[in-house]
């Protein structure tokens, strides 16, 4: 479902505490883009004088090998910035991956500039900007336990207890993409799981049972 300028500024909890005199200035400097899936939005390290937010649809953010393998990072969900931000200095923004979306969406688009002049610069959504970089920070965070910490189990057990709805969604074998392990080895997984009564399956579709042990198994406490 397509909004309007104002109706999507007013959709994202980012913007939720500005006054209206702050609203008619952003709703100024703003613009509204729509994609299709499977659109690509840009190219690692491009840069844009564009401050991007997903008000409808999915992304997913990834990077290329040597080989041109796809690397998985993390998905970008409505409701959240699809900028990166590395430093405040700059008058444009540098993308740190690749971003293609994975269902119709709908973006907001604000003018970079005008936007630190206008609202940063006055110490207005400051507080706001550092939450939307931490919540970045922590998905590579998590990123990094899972291509250099994790074993499977552990890489299936966060993915679940994060993002279940997007694991039913996909295909076993899409899943078993994005963690980097063999298709054969997540079946074994969920059936170990399964036996152990943290999970149940039904028709295809996980179902956590069990979420405090599941949780203990990324987090080191209990071995599955």
């Amino acid at each position: 479902m397509s909004l309007g300028i104002r109706d999507s500024i007013h959709s994202l909890e980012f913007f939720s505490n500005l006054c209206e005199d702050e609203m008619e200035q952003l709703i100024a400097i703003s613009s509204l883009k729509n994609y299709n899936a499977e659109c690509l939005l840009h190219y690692e390290k491009s840069q844009s004088n564009k401050l991007l937010f997903l008000v409808n649809g999915l992304a997913k953010a990834y990077k290329m090998d040597k080989h041109d393998n796809e690397i998985f990072l993390y998905y970008i969900y409505k409701n959240h910035m699809l900028s990166e931000i590395s430093s405040l200095q700059d008058e444009y923004l540098t993308s740190y991956s690749n971003i293609t979306f994975v269902e119709d969406s709908q973006l907001l688009s604000i003018d970079y500039v005008q936007f630190k002049e206008k609202f940063l610069d006055n110490s207005i959504l400051c507080l706001e900007l550092a939450n939307e970089v931490i919540r970045q920070s922590k998905l590579l965070q998590d990123l990094v336990n899972r291509e250099f910490i994790f074993d499977s189990v552990s890489k299936v057990a966060m993915m679940l207890s994060s993002n279940l709805e997007m694991f039913n969604r996909l295909k076993r074998y899409d899943v078993s993409l994005m963690l980097h392990i063999q298709p054969s080895t997540l079946s074994r997984v969920l059936s170990r799981l399964k036996r152990k009564a943290v999970i149940d399956i039904d028709h295809g579709k996980v179902i956590i049972t069990d979420r405090k042990s599941l949780v203990k198994i990324y987090e080191g406490l209990e071995n599955a």
